[in-house]
């Protein structure tokens, strides 16, 4: 029987420089727009702060209109994990904001997420954003040829289980690179079965989205909104990974915002 070929895409020398600067580019327009966010402004305003920056930039949205979303970026506040839409909402002090940044730039992807803290927030949300954030990294520690991807996010389940939080279950990374969504699936948790070893070039798209309370969760009505089923906090950073054969290249680099101290580790 023939052996069959690896559905996962190898990125090219002429991809991964298109794919560095979609990269780069999403990192800016998240960290910029991360700084924008404060009480008393609309998560709408967030998502048209981002658009505006996306024009600013000459690149587009890489959610707008992905199967009909309306936004042009992802945000989703305290017990909404991903997938949440600007709107109405007020932003106030103590809110957990998810903001997801994917952007289109000469037909490549960079796809990043961080979460923010609004003023003060409890001890308990602090160790869950250092936790989400630790476990991003304990994760790409593995994107490198050879390793199996298995490997790669069992990392995360590991980590944040050790500070009793839960890893959402329904939802997963991904591969990225043309397509916003290509293979493999990334999941936080270690899949049943033998997986597949990573390659050089292939890129990654490693999202931790964890919970304060229980892994599940619920869709709201407007069909995109996911939430956690308890109503506790949610935390979801992201981060666009080249797998190489030393150092995992992170194509939207941004300095770390959660702080590991939390979680007694020192950097």
């Amino acid at each position: 029987m023939a052996k069959r070929k690896s559905r996962i895409p190898i990125k090219t020398s002429e991809d991964i420089k298109k794919m560095r600067v979609a990269g780069e580019i999403a990192s800016k327009i998240l960290q910029t727009s991360a700084a924008f966010i404060e009480a008393g402004k609309t998560t709408r305003e967030i998502d048209l702060f981002a658009a505006e920056l996306m024009k600013e930039h000459d690149c587009v949205s890489a959610f707008l209109g992905y199967r009909g979303f309306p936004g042009y970026t992802c945000l989703s506040v305290n017990e909404e994990i991903v997938h949440g839409i600007g709107g109405d909402r007020v932003i106030k002090d103590g809110d957990l904001i998810k903001i997801d940044v994917g952007i289109t730039k000469n037909g490549f992807i960079g796809d990043n997420a961080t979460t923010v803290p609004v003023g003060k927030i409890t001890e308990s949300e602090k160790k869950l954003l250092a936790a989400t954030e630790q476990s991003l990294f304990e994760a790409i520690s593995y994107a490198r040829h050879g390793e199996y991807l298995g490997d790669l996010c069992g990392a995360v389940e590991a980590f944040v289980q050790q500070h009793h939080f839960t890893v959402v279950r329904d939802l997963v990374g991904h591969g990225v690179g043309r397509e916003l969504h290509e293979e493999p699936q990334v999941p936080n948790y270690r899949p049943q079965g033998v997986t597949p070893r990573l390659k050089e070039g292939m890129v990654l798209a490693i999202e931790p989205m964890i919970n304060e309370g229980k892994a599940s969760v619920k869709w709201l009505d407007d069909g995109w909104t996911v939430i956690t089923s308890d109503r506790k906090a949610s935390s979801h950073f992201e981060h666009t990974v080249l797998v190489t054969r030393g150092e995992p290249e992170i194509l939207t680099w941004r300095p770390r915002t959660a702080l590991p101290e939390q979680l007694g580790i020192i950097l």
